[in-house]
């Protein structure tokens, strides 16, 4: 027996959209107005936008090393350029 996806498990269409949802559910569930069926389902899927999300900043962060020669290096702070 397969399980159907519904629009709410389907992937984001990208990170910030996956953020955005993930702030709604965070503000929903922090109301208290949510039956307990529909907090485990808000929870699930809380779940998996954070999972989707890191897995994001993680693919970014790889780029990131292989442009920067496998070294990350320290962004400057805007005080420090200015001297």
């Amino acid at each position: 027996m397969s399980k159907k996806l519904t629009a709410a498990d389907a992937a984001p269409a990208s990170f910030e959209e996956a953020m955005a949802e993930l702030a709604q559910l965070v503000t929903q569930m922090e109301a208290g107005q949510l039956p307990l069926e529909a907090s485990v389902a808000a929870y699930q899927r809380g779940s998996g936008l954070v999972k989707y999300c890191a897995a994001q900043l993680d693919s970014v962060e790889a780029q990131v090393k292989v442009l920067e020669g496998d070294m990350l290096k320290p962004f400057s702070d805007a005080g420090e350029a200015a001297q």
